[in-house]
């Protein structure tokens, strides 16, 4: 990590993996940035982990992020496609312990 960045991983459904940086000090959320690499993640809840469409799957890297709160367990428990390591990317904040992150995009 430098300049306050941190590696993401990406993982293409066509099993491609797209490396995306995204930086620690503006307080934003992993959705946010995905969004603004283009990814076709609808938020219509506006992040307030109540529609899922930010859904994804982590793929390497799950002990690093923060404990799920009740409301993002509530409803990732609705899916369909949901394991273990599946999580809500409007949940998860940027922040330095995401750096070489692995994870795909699941919908909802």
């Amino acid at each position: 990590m430098e300049n306050n960045l941190v590696n993401l991983h990406i993982h293409e459904p066509s099993g491609e993996v797209r490396d995306i940086q995204a930086p620690t000090d503006m307080s934003l959320s992993l959705m946010e940035i995905l969004k603004s690499e283009g990814y076709p993640i609808q938020a219509t809840c506006g992040g307030m982990a109540l529609c899922a469409t930010c859904h994804i799957r982590v793929l390497e890297g799950f002990e690093q992020l923060p404990e799920a709160q009740e409301g993002e367990l509530y409803m990732l428990d609705t899916l369909f496609n949901v394991d273990d390591t599946s999580r809500l990317s409007c949940q998860i904040r940027i922040s330095p312990e995401l750096e070489g992150l692995h994870l795909e995009l699941m919908g909802d």
